[in-house]
């Protein structure tokens, strides 16, 4: 089974007001595989390094590709991607870029670039995909994702139908893993301890600390920042319960020793947009420097509001 257009489109809105991802699947995906998307993912650790090979399918129900907004059907990839068991911290933040952030623990990248305002790199102000407007335009489904040229399916945002084959899995694990990023640091759904040095602690659906800006758009596309540029968010570490990575420091099931670990979110990032160690060279994907992403029709003259 795949789903309709019209979940296409409530999903996309679903996601950015912050129904979670669990639920969200729970409407309308089941936790099974879909005979055309079926994941085949290894992960395994080579001296210092884990490697992940996967044919990028996601193991869950999808969209419908091709469709008006995304003509690419989805086709297997071929990954290969490694990462450092031991990260390696950084003494700043680094910016992702456009660069794969992470991967799935189902071989699909975590990828929350998209195309920049007037496909102008220079510009400054990058489109939010999961902006309700953009997340239409740019066809993603309900898991935040959607497929891009050779047809590699990859995730925007919170990945709710992998979500809810974890939760379904096991109920009652205090947080899921859901993937690690290139830095080799693991990557968690939203719902994590209360008190971030107790897994014994009630727990709790954590917030990002990026807000909108107070500020009207000074250059570019004008405006007053509504969301729809990954630039009208500002951090604000008063605001939320994570570092401007989308992250903190713990213990996890996986982990119970504490590790730097990422969260994604129901707002923005979604999916972090800084590394908070090292990231190994194997996700440097995307398009070549400079240049912007495909821009779909509706978003190729905007002009702010």
């Amino acid at each position: 089974m795949k789903i309709s257009r019209r979940d296409i489109i409530t999903g996309a809105v679903g996601a950015t007001v912050g129904v979670t991802g669990a639920a969200l699947a729970a409407s309308a995906l089941k936790p099974s595989s879909v005979a055309n998307v079926t994941s085949r993912v290894s992960f395994r650790v080579e001296g210092s390094f884990r490697i992940v090979e996967a044919n990028g399918l996601p193991g869950h129900e999808i969209g419908d590709f091709p469709n008006q907004h995304d003509p690419i059907a989805v086709k297997a990839q071929t990954h290969k991607l490694r990462m450092p068991v031991r990260p390696v911290r950084s003494e700043e933040p680094i910016p992702i870029d456009m660069w794969w952030f992470g991967v799935a623990l189902n071989g699909v990248p975590f990828d929350p670039s998209g195309p920049f305002w007037n496909g102008d790199v220079s510009s400054g102000w990058q489109f939010e995909v999961l902006h309700p407007a953009n997340s239409i335009a740019l066809g993603i489904d309900r898991n935040n994702a959607h497929t891009q040229m050779g047809g590699m399916y990859h995730y925007h945002g919170m990945p709710a139908g992998l979500l809810a084959q974890s939760t379904s899995n096991d109920p009652s694990r205090v947080m899921q893993m859901v993937g690690y990023a290139a830095d080799g640091y693991p990557v968690y759904g939203p719902e994590c301890p209360t008190t971030p040095d107790d897994l014994e602690s009630p727990t709790l659906r954590l917030r990002s600390s990026y807000r909108l800006a107070d500020a009207k758009r000074a250059n570019g596309p004008l405006g007053r920042p509504d969301g729809r540029f990954v630039e009208d968010h500002v951090y604000d570490p008063e605001y939320g319960d994570l570092d401007e990575c989308n992250g903190r420091f713990g213990p996890t099931p996986e982990f119970p020793d504490g590790t730097y670990y990422y969260v994604l979110t129901d707002s923005f990032p979604y999916i972090p947009r800084f590394y908070r160690g090292q990231p190994d060279m194997s996700f440097e994907h995307g398009p070549p420097p400079g240049v912007s992403a495909p821009i779909p029709p509706e978003l190729r003259n905007y002009r702010g509001v």
